[in-house]
């Protein structure tokens, strides 16, 4: 019964079938990149780190907002190249970050493809018609045929491969090996390169934690027996090369520039008797708008000011701007701002000639209406000349507020100041109060190019003995040493010891400000 098909299956032309399919599975792995900074142009190396967006572990896109940073021309807004979570952050807040060096790293995730290839019938070949007939069956196994139609090639040993013979020569760089991060982390803290650690003792190749824990005790153990062996040598300190930060060079290159402008200096004491004898009135009534929420007086419960029509209410003060209590400081910047009135010569600042003038080299004088007194305000992130603008029409009490929000905000780091409150045209006076510091009584102030036409140092009050005065026997009076520094080129000697003296007339004598409505 089994003739037939047999006849039939050896009728048939001999026919082998092959088959080829290569199924592709996806599958990803997590890999650890370093964002470098990029060149920003116009010749710019390095740049401060002024604030960073992101913290460790937190995720990010593509074109987020990483950071911002601040080179000697502008404020650049940076942006992530990369998806995915920010492990370390390799440069802080207020430090410089070079040009091509890394600002931190962030983990992504990478697809891969595995070809997985098994054989199955795609093709038939004809088999010639003379070996037809007459043919017995036996089993045909099929020649061994590559699995793909691209020629093969070799795949490529990983570098962390225990097998990979080439491994032996390890690797000094440590961005090429297999690590977590919080191993990169420990290794660089310890000083470990994890480029001679290769292979590591964990799975593939990669670095682990103990593995870096044991070459550090070796490397300690071998520092102790060269410590025993170099014990009668004493271990030498060596030099640190810190470079300045943007606004200590800021700063360096102003004071070169100062050595362009003549300096006429001056130096005498005020007495402050008078004002220190009127300042515990004026802490006294300080407005309550001007002081904390704990320390406003309670409101009248009987009496009601609005009873009959709205009394006017003061604008809210922020927390910022709130204090407690008067110094000398503002009071001598108030008198100070009159005096300026008095003397327009010192609410003048330097113009640069002009294309329309005649004289190239000839410069001219802008003299503004009202008095602009710059301030020197020392941060943790470095040296400020914040202005109070149109000083003269503000009173003690918000002159107080002013300083205090300038106060507050040269202490965040970075610092809060903004170009409000730094205009470019500054101050025409610059007022420095060393003596909230130190115990000096005189200095030598610097005045630099824009920094208005002089700049006066206050330093520390002092009780002395005072036997100038009307009273023969002399009394004990409390004075105040000031210091000035006058461009020569604009102020005469004999016009800046005037106008200290119109200063001091209101200084020694605060009586004068409720005559003129302060």
């Amino acid at each position: 019964m089994f003739v037939r098909p047999l006849r039939r299956l050896l009728g048939r032309p001999l026919a082998v079938s092959y088959f080829h399919t290569t199924p592709t599975s996806w599958a990803s792995r997590k890999v650890i990149k370093k964002f470098n900074l990029a060149d920003i142009g116009e010749g710019i190396t390095e740049c401060e780190v002024i604030k960073w967006n992101v913290k460790p572990q937190a995720s990010v896109q593509a074109f987020d907002t990483l950071l911002e940073v601040q080179s000697d021309k502008a404020s650049v807004e940076i942006t992530s190249p990369f998806e995915g979570t920010v492990k370390e952050l390799l440069v802080q807040e207020g430090e410089i970050a070079k040009v091509g060096s890394g600002l931190c790293l962030i983990e992504t995730e990478e697809e891969t493809t595995e070809e997985q290839e098994s054989p199955s019938p795609v093709q038939e070949k004809p088999a010639p018609a003379a070996e037809q007939p007459k043919v017995t069956p036996v089993e045909t196994l099929p020649p061994s045929l590559p699995l793909s139609d691209t020629p093969f090639t070799p795949r490529r040993p990983h570098p962390l491969d225990p097998s990979n013979k080439s491994s032996e020569h390890k690797s000094s760089r440590p961005d090429l090996v297999l690590a977590a991060p919080s191993v990169r982390h420990l290794a660089r803290q310890m000083g470990i390169d994890l480029g001679l650690l290769v292979p590591g003792s964990g799975k593939n190749g990669r670095i682990e934690r103990n593995d870096v824990e044991a070459a550090l005790a070796a490397r300690n153990q071998a520092g102790a027996k060269e410590s025993v062996s170099q014990a009668s040598q004493l271990p030498q300190a060596e030099d640190v090369v810190v470079e300045l930060g943007r606004t200590r060079y800021g700063m360096w290159k102003a004071m070169v520039k100062s050595l362009e402008i003549p300096h006429f200096g001056y130096s005498t004491t005020l007495d402050i008797t008078s004002l220190h004898d009127l300042l515990p009135v004026l802490n006294a009534h300080i407005p309550p708008h001007y002081l904390p929420e704990h320390a406003r007086p309670p409101a009248p419960i009987s009496v009601n000011p609005s009873a009959i029509y709205p009394a006017p209410s003061s604008q809210p003060v922020p927390k910022s701007q709130q204090y407690t209590r008067l110094t000398y400081l503002p009071f001598l910047i108030k008198t100070l701002s009159k005096a300026m009135i008095e003397w327009p010569l010192f609410r003048s600042s330097l113009t640069p000639s002009s294309s329309t003038s005649t004289d190239t080299s000839k410069p001219s004088l802008t003299v503004r209406p009202n008095a602009d007194i710059a301030v020197a305000l020392s941060t943790p992130t470095g040296l400020y000349t914040p202005t109070l603008q149109s000083a003269n029409t503000h009173t003690i009490y918000s002159l107080a507020a002013q300083l205090k929000y300038l106060s507050h905000l040269g202490r965040q780091v970075p610092c809060g100041l903004t170009p409000k409150e730094m205009p470019k045209r500054g101050g025409t006076i610059t007022v420095s109060n060393i003596g909230a510091i130190g115990a000096g009584d005189f200095a030598s102030p610097v005045l630099v190019p824009g920094g208005g036409v002089a700049i006066v140092a206050i330093g520390r009050a002092k009780w002395a003995w005072d036997v100038d005065g009307d009273n023969e026997h002399g009394q004990r009076r409390l004075k105040l040493g000031v210091s000035w520094s006058g461009d020569h080129r604009i102020v005469e000697g004999a016009e800046l010891a005037a106008f200290v003296e119109c200063w001091r007339s209101y200084v020694e004598h605060p009586q004068r400000l409720i005559g003129e409505g302060i």
